[in-house]
């Protein structure tokens, strides 16, 4: 199964809620999946952690992932997460996204219970089996509990026809350069620890899958078509600019951060849904001061 088509920034919208009553508010979701690829956007990956997809109910997540890929419209090609705690409805959810019409979904394994090798690579497996379309292994200690080693990764691209490629999350460089070597570079993996992107890219990286564009579409592009020509230099300079930026919204928790994000920008998207809160006074200041820095 080819990935020449994910490649670049892959882009996490949010899930708009609605004040009135709560429930997910797609009309807007609409438009901001426009902004996103109106502003460069190489790939679109709704119901990430960004689109809050733990918290959704079962309707609630069809709706957005239907929705998604329709507004989409081929336009770029879509992602669309499909993590769950159960290998069960996991594969619902595969299936419901591949009918929508996803060119691939993303899966992290989450668990209640700490997951061995074994069941790790059956959940992998079993979505697979349910599935045509590509799989994109989603490797996020900090959120899902569990760390899947590099060897295992290489494993499951090996047995697994439908995994063909990696968004390796887990803060450690060495990982990527792990999975690089490991596969002799014929596995495309993508950063999805904001703070490493310049090294991603200098590892080997395929694409950045990322909130950032969101508030800062311009930077992030820049990064990666820097990177691409192989602009040292000019990398350095764009990453460390929006560095802080960067790091303010992984620390903050991407939910509540480019919410309130855009927000400042000028774009209504409510806010978090509980137990996530709104970012507070003194981090929108933060936030809005080095956004106004940054954007000019």
């Amino acid at each position: 199964m080819s990935n020449t088509l994910f490649k670049g920034i892959i882009s996490y919208p949010i899930t708009p809620f609605r004040a009135e009553d709560g429930g997910v508010d797609l009309e807007t979701l609409g438009r901001l999946i426009d902004r996103l690829i109106q502003d460069g956007s190489h790939a679109i990956a709704p119901l990430g952690s960004t689109g809050e997809s733990a918290y959704l109910n079962d309707n609630e997540w069809d709706e957005v992932a239907e929705a998604s890929v329709a507004q989409v419209a081929n336009r770029v090609p879509v992602v669309v997460g499909i993590s769950d705690l159960t290998t069960m409805n996991a594969v619902r959810r595969a299936k419901f996204a591949e009918k929508a019409g996803a060119d691939a979904v993303m899966v992290l394994p989450i668990s209640y219970w700490k997951l061995s090798e074994r069941e790790i690579f059956q959940h992998y497996q079993t979505i697979c089996e349910a599935i045509s379309i590509p799989v994109m292994v989603y490797n996020n200690p900090v959120t899902s509990g569990i760390d899947i080693a590099p060897e295992l990764i290489v494993r499951m691209v090996k047995e697994l026809d439908n995994v063909t490629m990696v968004k390796e999350s887990s803060g450690d460089i060495q990982r990527m350069h792990k999975l690089y070597h490991l596969s002799d570079g014929e596995i495309p993996f993508y950063n999805g620890s904001n703070p490493l992107a310049l090294e991603a890219f200098a590892a080997g990286a395929t694409g950045w899958c990322t909130a950032a564009p969101n508030l800062i579409p311009e930077w992030t592009l820049r990064l990666y078509e820097a990177s691409v020509a192989g602009d040292l230099i000019q990398a350095r300079e764009v990453f460390y600019k929006q560095l802080p930026v960067l790091q303010f919204i992984l620390k903050g928790g991407l939910p509540t951060t480019i919410k309130a994000g855009l927000q400042i920008c000028g774009f209504e998207a409510g806010i978090p849904r509980h137990p996530l809160l709104p970012l507070d006074s003194a981090g929108q200041n933060e936030l809005a001061e080095m956004l106004k820095q940054l954007n000019g």
